[in-house]
C-alpha cells in the first residue's frame, strides 16, 4: 500500500549517478568514530545503564572531517556514518547483557566465560547477525513503508548530511559542547575540583525521616543525556529514583532491623555478617550499618527495580503484538520478491544466499569454537534458536525504530523474552541447573546484540535511501564497522572491569557491579539463575512487577520509570535536569512562537550531543589511566579536593560543585535558546 508512494520518491543522489562509496578513507574515519563511540558507550552504559545514538554525532563528525580535510561526498560520509554507527549499538548489546557472566550462580564459571575473547566473539556474532536479518527486510521495511515508518535518527542523518553537502555548519555547536565537557571532566576527575557526587541526607537515628538520601553524579554526560531525551522520559526516570530513595529505603531502613537486612545481603553474597564490611559500614559486633540507605538499595530495592524493569519490558513487547505480526508477514512477503533482480543502483542489495549461508556458518562456529559454553550438540541447539529468536526479534526491532527511534528501542525487553524462552525450552528438555546459566545467557547476549544493531542498521539504511546511497555497500560497511568496534568494545569492558586496590584489598575482583552498575545485565543473571534453579527471589521480584502494573494503569510508560527505580537517585536526578532545561527551551520557543521547539539538529540538541561524547570519552580516559597504581598515584597528587574541603567544608565543597553544575546547565540553556 505503501509502494506506491515510495516509488515517487527520488534520492538526493540520483540512482544513475556514480560517486566513489566505499572507499578506503571512508571505511577507516568510520572505523576509528565507530570505536571512539563503542568506548564511550561501554562506559556509560556501565555506569548509567543508559545509552545515546551515535549516528547524528557521527553524521555531523564525517561532513567536518571527512568533507573539509578528506575531501569525501556525501555518499562517503554516509558510509563514515553507517560503518561508525555500529559501535554505539553492539556496545549497547554486549553491556546489557554478557556482564551478568560475572553475577551467575557460581562465579568461577562466570570468570571463565567473562574473557576477551569470548565477548569479542559473541559481539561480532550479534553484530553481523543484526545486520544479517536486516538484508532481506530492507525493500519492505525501509522503501515500502517509507511514508509511514519515519526511522527518526536515520532521517535527521540524512538532512544533515544534505545540509552538510549544501554548506550547512552542524560541527562548530557539537564541538563546543566537547570541548566544554572535557575541560569540566578535568577539573572534576583529575583536579577535582568539582565534587563528583554531591550528597545531602538524614541518617538512620533521624526518627522523622531515616537513611533519606538524594545525591547526585553531576557530570556533563548526565546533564546531556536528559535534554536528549527530552523532560517527559527524564521526569519519570528520576520519578523511580524519588521513589526508592526518598519513600521506599527509608521506610525499610525504619521497618526492617540491621541483621535481618545483613542476612539478605548475605543471601545475594554481598556481605558476611560475621565480618567488618567498609562498604556498608556493617558493624558485626554492634550489628549496625554506618550506610543503611545503601544496604536496603543494595538488599531489597534492585530486586524489586529488577522485577519492574522486566514487566516494564514484557508490557512494551505486549504493546507491540499487531506490529510484530504485520512485520513478520512483511518480512516472508519481501523474502519472495528478493527473486526479482536489483536493476538500479540504489536497490541493489546483498544476495539473499549470504543471508542463509551467513546463517548457517554462524551455527557452526557456535558449535565449534571452545570460547562458547556447552558440547557440541547442546552448542548447534544454541545456534539454531539464536537464529530463530534473532530474526523475529531483528524484525520487531527494525519496525519499533522506525516508529519511535533506537533510543526508545526496548532491546531489554525482547532480551528478558528471549531469556525466559530459552529457559522454558532448557526446562522442557531437562537442562536446569547453573551448568545451563551460561548457555542461556549466550543466546540472550548475542540476541541483545543483533536488535540492538538491527535498529542502528535500520537508521542507516534508511539515511542511506534519502541521500541515494547503494544498500550493497552500506551492508558491507556495517559488517566492517561490527567487526572492528568489536575488538575495542571487548577491550574497553575487561579494562573497566578491573578492580583498584581497596577493592582488592576488600576480596572485590571485578569493578563491574561496584563501580558500574550494570543494571540490564544484573537483571538478566537473576532471571537467568531464578528460572534455571528455581530459586528466584519472588516476593521482591513480583512486588517491582506489580508496581510497573499499576504504573500502566495510570498510564505512564513502566519501562522508563523502573530503570529510575534500579538506578541510584544519584544518576537520574542530573539526567532529570537536563530534562527540565529542554523543556523549559522547549517552552520559550513556543512562548515565542518559533517555527519549531530545539530539535535533534538545533544548537541545543547539538551541544548536548557534545556534552555527552566529551564526557563519556573523558570517563573512559580517566578509568583507563587510573587503573595502572602508579598513574592513579600521580593524578591524585593533582587533587584539589583536601585543600577545597579544609577551607569550605564538605557541605561547602558539594555546593561548589552543584554550583558548577547550574553553570553547565545555563550555558546549555542558552545555547539552546539560540535557535
Amino acid at each position: 500500500m505503501n509502494s506506491q508512494k515510495s516509488e515517487g520518491f527520488k534520492p538526493y543522489i540520483d540512482s544513475n549517478i556514480i560517486l566513489p562509496e566505499l572507499s578506503v578513507k571512508a571505511i577507516i574515519l568510520g572505523i576509528l568514530f565507530g570505536m571512539i563511540f563503542g568506548a564511550s558507550t561501554v562506559y556509560l552504559a556501565l555506569k548509567a545503564g543508559l545509552t545515546v545514538s551515535a549516528s547524528i554525532p557521527i553524521a555531523v563528525l564525517a561532513i567536518s572531517l571527512g568533507k573539509k580535510l578528506f575531501k569525501t561526498n556525501i555518499l562517503e560520509n554516509n558510509i563514515i556514518q553507517t560503518t561508525g554507527s555500529a559501535g554505539e549499538s553492539i556496545a549497547a548489546g554486549v553491556v546489557f547483557t554478557l556482564p551478568a557472566f560475572l553475577f551467575l550462580s557460581d562465579p568461577s564459571v562466570g570468570d571463565n566465560f567473562f574473557q576477551y575473547w569470548t565477548i569479542l566473539t559473541l559481539a561480532v556474532f550479534g553484530g553481523i547477525l543484526g545486520t544479517l536479518m536486516m538484508v532481506p527486510l530492507r525493500r519492505s521495511l525501509i522503501v515500502k513503508e517509507h511514508e509511514t515508518l519515519p526511522y527518526p535518527e536515520g532521517t535527521a542523518c540524512a538532512h544533515v548530511l544534505i545540509a552538510g553537502e549544501k554548506g550547512g555548519d552542524f560541527a562548530r555547536t557539537a564541538y563546543y559542547g566537547l570541548g566544554f565537557s572535557l575541560l569540566y571532566a578535568i577539573f572534576q576527575k583529575v583536579f577535582h575540583v568539582i565534587a563528583e557526587v554531591p550528597k545531602w541526607g538524614s541518617s538512620q537515628m533521624n526518627k522523622y525521616f531515616p537513611s533519606a538520601v538524594v545525591a547526585g553524579e553531576i557530570t556533563p554526560e548526565y546533564l546531556g543525556v536528559g535534554y536528549i531525551i527530552g523532560p517527559k522520559i527524564a521526569g519519570v526516570l528520576v520519578a523511580g529514583g524519588i521513589m526508592a530513595s526518598l519513600c521506599m529505603i527509608p521506610l525499610l531502613s525504619n521497618l526492617v532491623s540491621p541483621d535481618i537486612i545483613a542476612a539478605q545481603l548475605a543471601k545475594l553474597n554481598l556481605l558476611d555478617p560475621t565480618k567488618a564490611s567498609a562498604k556498608f559500614g556493617w558493624d558485626p559486633v554492634a550489628h549496625t550499618f554506618t550506610n543503611t540507605a545503601d544496604a536496603v538499595y543494595r538488599a531489597y530495592i534492585r530486586q524489586i527495580g529488577a522485577g519492574a524493569v522486566a514487566a516494564g519490558g514484557f508490557i512494551t513487547l505486549m504493546k507491540t503484538i499487531p506490529t510484530i505480526i504485520s512485520s513478520f508477514k512483511d518480512s516472508m512477503g519481501s523474502m519472495k520478491e528478493k527473486g526479482e533482480k536489483a536493476v538500479l543502483r540504489t536497490e541493489n542489495d546483498l544476495s539473499f544466499k549470504v543471508v542463509l549461508l551467513g546463517s548457517a556458518a554462524l551455527i557452526i562456529l557456535l558449535a565449534l569454537l571452545p570460547q562458547i559454553p556447552g558440547n557440541f550438540f547442546g552448542k548447534i541447539l544454541l545456534g539454531i534458536l539464536v537464529i530463530i529468536f534473532g530474526f523475529f526479534f531483528v524484525t520487531v526491532s527494525s519496525r519499533i525504530v522506525g516508529i519511535i527511534g533506537s533510543s526508545n528501542n526496548p532491546i531489554s525487553g525482547m532480551t528478558i523474552a528471549t531469556i525466559m524462552g530459552t529457559a522454558l525450552i532448557f526446562i522442557a528438555i531437562g537442562w536446569t541447573g547453573q551448568v545451563y546459566e551460561p548457555m542461556a545467557l549466550v543466546i540472550g547476549g548475542m540476541i541483545c546484540i543483533a536488535a540492538a544493531n538491527a535498529g542502528a542498521t535500520s537508521q542507516d539504511l534508511k539515511t542511506g535511501y534519502i541521500v541515494g546511497a547503494t544498500p550493497k555497500n552500506q551492508q558491507i560497511a556495517l559488517f566492517i564497522g561490527a567487526i572492528f568496534s568489536s575488538l575495542v568494545i571487548g577491550f574497553t569492558v575487561k579494562y573497566l572491569d578491573t578492580p583498584t586496590s581497596d577493592m582488592v584489598a576488600n576480596g572485590i575482583h571485578h569493578a563491574i557491579g561496584e563501580k558500574y552498575a550494570a543494571p540490564q545485565a544484573t537483571l538478566m543473571a537473576t532471571l537467568i539463575k531464578g528460572l534455571l534453579s528455581f530459586n528466584l527471589d519472588w516476593v521482591f521480584v513480583l512486588s517491582g512487577v506489580f508496581i510497573a502494573i499499576v504504573l500502566e494503569l495510570c498510564q505512564v510508560k513502566a519501562l522508563s520509570f523502573a530503570v529510575g527505580l534500579y538506578l541510584p537517585l544519584a544518576t537520574t536526578l542530573p539526567i532529570f535536569i537536563g530534562g527540565v532545561v529542554k523543556g523549559i527551551v522547549d517552552w520559550n520557543s513556543r512562548r515565542k512562537n518559533k517555527a519549531a521547539e530545539d530539535s535533534e539538529l538545533g544548537k541545543g540538541s547539538l551541544f548536548a550531543t557534545g556534552l555527552v561524547a566529551g564526557g563519556a570519552l573523558a570517563g573512559v580516559i580517566v578509568a583507563l589511566l587510573t587503573v595502572d597504581e602508579g598513574i592513579a598515584n600521580t593524578i591524585a597528587k593533582f587533587s584539589a579536593e583536601h585543600g577545597i574541603t579544609s577551607a569550605l567544608g564538605e557541605h561547602g565543597y558539594n555546593l561548589l560543585g552543584v554550583i558548577f553544575f547550574a553553570i553547565m546547565a545555563w550555558i546549555l540553556y542558552r545555547i539552546g535558546s539560540k535557535d
